[in-house]
């Protein structure tokens, strides 16, 4: 089987770059989405074949899941697109990647383990930005304190965001936070808390949200109680206490489509991407007050998007995966963001 991965969502910012970089690789996947023009396109580009079809046509879903054994799935909001393909690759007995950050979509597949371990197939979503190199950081932090009870995660992503993520933090503004309390993720409002961050090579002062580390990092380390923080400019966190009061107006479908129509198309340039840079800062403490602290450095949050799904990837085809739920450090270690070139980590 020479095509043994497909790409859903090829035609989108993400997804494209997926692509270049798999292309580079020497690898052949089966790109696909919903239009057929542009993913038509874009495959006679790089010599690849394609497929057109939406998810809910589950006759031609199931037809390309047949010719891989795999799906790296790019089309989001991930909260929307994922499960039609991850009952889809249970059923056709495949394993799924996707590269999103929403909680509710770790949660739910986490909810699907058994039956993934049934299928014989590893269900691996955020095998992106959000979550290899803050899960790896997570992983790291509880090896060097196995005895953590919290956890407190930030990162800094120096560069311009995509349509796709900016269509998707518009769908949930308003929605207010999360952390995990005790073992269970918790509402909070948005803007929940406020810290300064010493980056290293930069402080700033960061926010809570509800990053995908309040899931995963938990089935990583078990560490009951975290936090993820960003950084935001002034007036985006001005905006997010805002929405504390007028959430629900800013969800409503007349604001949402108003939103959605100023979002800017594609995402940053290659030149951009190339400037850019992800900081990242982790801190774990035990009930005793013992702490451990540690920095991480690594490219662009979409070129490091690329290489980790791909490296994920390669690794899946060559065999090596575990059936079930996975995160990415669980499966293959803390050190799995260092094969990626220009990622740094220091021990403060």
């Amino acid at each position: 089987m020479e095509n043994k991965l497909l790409i859903y969502g090829a035609n989108g910012y993400t997804g494209e770059l997926v692509t270049r970089y798999a292309a580079e690789r020497g690898l052949k996947p089966i790109l696909a989405g919903r239009n057929e023009a542009k993913v038509a396109e874009l495959a006679a580009k790089y010599g690849f074949e394609h497929r057109a079809f939406s998810l809910d046509d589950t006759a031609k879903l199931d037809a390309a899941l047949q010719e891989v054994d795999m799906v790296l799935h790019c089309a989001g909001p991930f909260s929307i697109t994922s499960m039609p393909m991850v009952k889809a690759c249970l059923r056709n007995k495949k394993h799924y990647t996707d590269i999103t950050g929403e909680i509710s979509v770790f949660e739910t597949c986490a909810a699907m383990d058994k039956k993934a371990v049934e299928a014989g197939v590893m269900v691996m979503p955020g095998v992106g930005f959000d979550v290899v190199p803050s899960d790896c950081l997570a992983v790291h932090l509880k090896d060097r304190l196995p005895t953590a009870t919290h956890l407190s995660l930030a990162f800094y992503g120096m560069g311009r965001i995509s349509h796709g993520t900016q269509a998707t933090m518009t769908m949930n503004v308003g929605k207010g936070g999360a952390i995990r309390k005790d073992g269970k993720i918790t509402s909070v409002p948005a803007a929940w808390k406020t810290q300064e961050i010493d980056f290293g090579a930069t402080k700033k002062m960061g926010v809570t949200i509800p990053w995908g580390d309040v899931s995963t990092a938990y089935h990583s380390t078990g560490i009951p109680n975290i936090e993820v923080f960003t950084v935001v400019p002034p007036p985006s966190l001005k905006m997010m206490k805002m929405s504390r009061y007028l959430g629900w107006l800013l969800a409503t479908a007349p604001v949402q489509k108003y939103l959605h129509s100023k979002i800017p198309a594609g995402g940053p340039s290659d030149a951009e991407r190339e400037k850019g840079k992800t900081l990242m800062w982790g801190k774990a403490t035990d009930a005793d007050g013992n702490s451990v602290e540690s920095r991480q450095q690594g490219p662009e949050g979409y070129t490091l998007t690329a290489i980790a799904a791909l490296n994920i990837a390669e690794k899946i085809l060559a065999g090596n995966f575990t059936p079930g739920y996975q995160t990415p450090a669980k499966a293959y270690g803390a050190d799995l963001v260092l094969e990626i070139d220009g990622v740094d980590r220091q021990d403060i």
